[in-house]
């Protein structure tokens, strides 16, 4: 599944410099010049490589125009070669060898260096066997560069992955990835609305009292400065909302937004002391367990949620403090195919952004806005304590 068919699980970054556009052969020879393929796993230190490739399967090192430019976006993917010996052939390669040596002694045991040199030998078998890449992975993940935006929307969420992507992409393009995270989201935000000295104050909430705040989140790597926990809040925001105010929310652009918490609900403890709770269900908020365990100081980690703006629904799982988003679905081009319905999707995917970042917005208005902000506090205080 990937950004031209199926379900879309990403990280977005944004992407430091100008806006590219337009995308033409320029972007196209730069990708080509650091083509996957071109440098053997087997002869690189940790026996894994990595480049360009054209994005339609692991095998497709090929970039044309009419394939990777989706209008304003660039479509490619990073392909991840690993060449590693099965653990099961080495050993017997060596078991092989040492029971060759052991042969030659009366005793019929090998001695430690014999051992040494069958370890030896087994391995310089095997690593010569690798060198036709005969135990080559190919793996790979999609990458689009929305050029409207410069957004890079990056089709994993391993960390080992990611990090591959943030070298290949300044070695190829001389632009570096800035993660889009709820804490870096909300200042950008923040930036736009006028309220950069209010985002800089924020702190931790203790929800269920004056004296529960914490100094910071478990999860943040402690980092007291971080703000990737606004996420959290924002979903402690989001679900007494819909539970008290109504599904339907109005948006700083005018529009509205049904919104519905479904399928999947993590909580943590944020001081990592009582665990994780993972519940699933069509309505994991109306489960009581769901209710105690944030009763009890947990705050929710990722949750399902479903978005209806303008018409349209999209269903997806996102991760708070992140914002990486998983099994989004868009919805199918009506009457296109080919060409046509990869652009409709790229613009299904800007609207399903957009969608969220302005409920996102809707929070943190709330959030740095004093008055209204202590209001929802005292709210949110009473529908915990009056359960």
């Amino acid at each position: 599944m990937g950004f031209k068919t199926g379900r879309l699980t990403f990280m977005r970054y944004q992407v430091t410099g100008d806006s590219p556009l337009p995308f033409g052969t320029e972007q196209l020879d730069r990708l080509e010049s650091k083509r996957a393929g071109q440098i053997p796993p087997s002869t690189t230190k940790e026996g894994i490589s990595h480049g360009w490739a054209g994005g339609d399967h692991v095998l497709d090192l090929n970039f044309d125009l009419a394939k990777n430019v989706l209008g304003d976006a660039l479509h490619a993917a990073v392909r991840i070669d690993t060449d590693k010996i099965p653990g099961s052939l080495l050993r017997a390669y060596t078991k092989m060898e040492t029971d060759t040596r052991a042969k030659a002694n009366p005793s019929g045991f090998p001695t430690k260096a014999q051992r040494q040199e069958a370890k030896e030998a087994a391995l310089a078998r095997a690593e010569a066997e690798a060198a036709d890449g005969r135990f080559r992975r190919l793996k790979q993940f999609e990458i689009l560069w929305d050029g409207t935006t410069n957004t890079l929307y990056a089709g994993s969420t391993s960390a080992a992955a990611l990090d591959r992507l943030h070298v290949l992409f300044k070695d190829t393009f001389d632009r570096t990835l800035q993660a889009v995270t709820a804490g870096s989201l909300a200042v950008q935000l923040a930036e736009r609305r006028g309220q950069t000295e209010a985002i800089g104050n924020l702190r931790p909430v203790g929800f269920l009292g004056e004296t529960a705040g914490y100094d910071m989140v478990a999860w943040t790597g402690g980092d007291p400065a971080g703000l990737d926990y606004q996420g959290n809040e924002f979903l402690i925001w989001l679900w007494h909302t819909l539970q008290t105010e109504g599904d339907t929310l109005s948006l700083a652009d005018g529009s509205e937004v049904a919104v519905m918490m479904t399928k999947t609900l993590v909580l943590d403890c944020p001081r990592g002391e009582t665990g994780r709770d993972a519940l699933t269900d069509e309505g994991p908020t109306r489960m009581p367990e769901a209710f105690r365990a944030l009763q009890a100081g947990k705050l929710p980690r990722k949750a399902g949620l479903a978005l209806i703006r303008h018409g349209v629904q999209y269903d997806l799982t996102l991760q708070a403090e992140t914002f990486a988003v998983s099994g989004l679905t868009l919805p199918k081009p009506e009457g296109l195919s080919g060409h046509d319905a990869h652009l409709a999707r790229v613009e299904s995917l800007r609207h399903a952004m957009e969608t969220l970042d302005l409920l996102y917005d809707l929070y943190g208005r709330t959030r740095l806005e004093q008055d209204s902000w202590n209001n929802t506090i005292d709210k949110i205080r009473s529908w915990l304590t009056a359960a």
